[in-house]
């Protein structure tokens, strides 16, 4: 019997690509990590122990066929690797990148509760696919026979860009409109390139374009159109435009200047990063260089703020949170990633006031303390009467977290349902809105949520969608 290529997680210990070393990367937006050599990407794959039942694959919100395409890694069918991966996810690159794997796959792999460590599976998804990239094996998109039907889909965000695509495959005409003059949503504009390199999200782009769909950039729904005269162009439409409004923070001195948004501060860093003229960068309102910065936030949007202010030239870099380390909701992975770039941590902590007028100059605030678990399950904080203290800053970056715009009254569609946090009700079942035709998912249905969840829900949408036209094109032949 040939050897076993798998189950070397025995003998064999667990690597990543090695990161470039902080004073390295803490220069640039590239990202951190090197891709793996093929022997090496092989070696790791390896040490899958195929269990029987693959937790990886159950936990993954695609469910991808992770143990089958780790296999055909080790054994060195890189081509086969790629197809599996790519039958189940539109951009398997993307989501290796950016997905919290800690949390998902790799954080439910066996091998990881046995005490060996997970398999890297993030890190080999990534590399089998940007193989594929340069080896040609990412083949354009092929529309179908036409079906003389039309999408609209609003948001060119990852659900967006799902569905755009499996319904071109398909043979629908596609037409996507969204409000940014450059495709990919938080892809392009809210995740640093120290995360994402933008070429990446950019190739993508390029592929549905060249795969004849239609992208109306600069394009916001209700003031270039209505929902309902998007409705009467197409024959069913697609709401993807995910959660963009800001939490706020109610605090004496939060409208001093100096004291931004997170998502405007990381698209005016994005932007400066394709070359863009930024007014409120180059004139030092939301750039963080020679300043001491404050970020009040503990999910990854907050991680993406400090280690942006890093490699600014920040000449400090602080994060407040008001829990602790344990019951944060970034990935860790991310947190250590930017304690070894210096950022400093001051857990347990919130803000209370902020000072200056002209523009801010520091951030009062209290300890916390944890009390009774709340609504969530996570240990609810409450402040530690006596323990105020005081934070310098020049540059205040909130990242606390998107709620949903006003959709029903910004699309200027009052029959638009939603439900009491502003997201977009649907029917599970159909993944319609309560407008017939008018289908929704991603982040404007579930919340501020993962990548991998907008992509899941796109390819959905997408199944649901052809039935429906499918059933409405048999309806307008027998009227006929």
């Amino acid at each position: 019997m040939a050897d076993n290529p798998m189950l070397k997680f025995v003998d064999r210990d667990q690597a990543y690509p090695a990161k470039r070393a902080a004073t390295a990367r803490m220069d640039d937006f590239r990202e951190i990590a090197d891709r793996y050599a093929v022997e090496s990407a092989e070696d790791q794959s390896a040490r899958c122990s195929q269990c029987g039942v693959p937790y990886c694959s159950v936990h993954c919100p695609l469910h991808n066929h992770i143990p089958d395409w780790l296999r055909l890694t080790a054994e060195g069918r890189l081509r086969e690797a790629y197809e599996l991966s790519n039958a189940t996810s539109t951009m398997p690159e993307i989501c290796g990148r950016i997905c919290p794997q800690d949390r998902l796959c790799e954080g439910n792999c066996v091998i990881e509760f046995s005490g060996h460590g997970a398999v890297t599976i993030g890190s080999v998804e990534k590399f089998i696919t940007d193989t594929a990239w340069e080896e040609g094996w990412v083949e354009p998109i092929v529309p179908g026979p036409s079906k003389g039907q039309s999408v609209g889909v609003i948001g060119a965000g990852p659900a967006g860009m799902t569905v755009a695509e499996l319904l071109r495959v398909r043979g629908y005409e596609v037409h996507i409109y969204d409000r940014y003059d450059r495709a990919g949503g938080l892809l392009t504009y809210g995740i640093p390139g120290f995360k994402l390199e933008k070429p990446v999200v950019m190739r993508r782009v390029e592929r549905l374009r060249e795969g004849g769909i239609v992208f109306h950039h600069g394009f916001e729904v209700g003031r270039d159109a209505t929902l309902d005269e998007l409705r009467q162009k197409h024959d069913a439409v697609f709401i993807g435009t995910g959660v963009y409004k800001p939490r706020a923070i109610k605090a004496p001195g939060v409208g001093a200047p100096g004291v931004v948004d997170a998502l405007d501060y990381l698209t005016a860093s994005n932007r400066k990063g394709f070359g863009d003229a930024v007014p409120a960068f180059d004139d030092g309102s939301l750039d963080a260089r020679g300043k001491d910065i404050v970020v009040i936030g503990g999910g990854d949007t907050a991680m993406d703020c400090v280690r942006t202010a890093v490699r600014q030239g920040a000449a400090s870099v602080k994060c407040l949170y008001r829990r602790d380390r344990a019951n944060m909701p970034g990935s860790q992975r991310e947190v250590a990633n930017a304690e070894e770039e210096g950022v400093e941590f001051v857990w347990l902590s919130a803000p209370e006031a902020f000072d200056g007028t002209e523009g801010v100059s520091g951030v009062r605030a209290t300890k916390m303390r944890l009390g009774r678990p709340d609504a969530s399950g996570r240990r609810a904080p409450e402040p530690d009467p006596g323990s105020e203290f005081r934070l310098d800053a020049d540059l205040v970056i909130k990242a606390l977290g998107f709620d949903a715009e006003d959709l029903p009254k910004l699309f200027g569609s009052a029959d638009l349902g939603v439900t009491r946090w502003g997201t977009v009700r649907i029917d599970h079942k159909t993944m319609m809105t309560s407008l017939d035709g008018v289908f929704a998912g991603g982040d404007i249905v579930r919340g501020a949520s993962l990548v991998v969840w907008a992509v899941r829900d796109g390819r959905d949408v997408a199944e649901r969608m052809h039935g429906y036209l499918k059933a409405k094109a048999k309806q307008e032949r027998l009227a006929a």
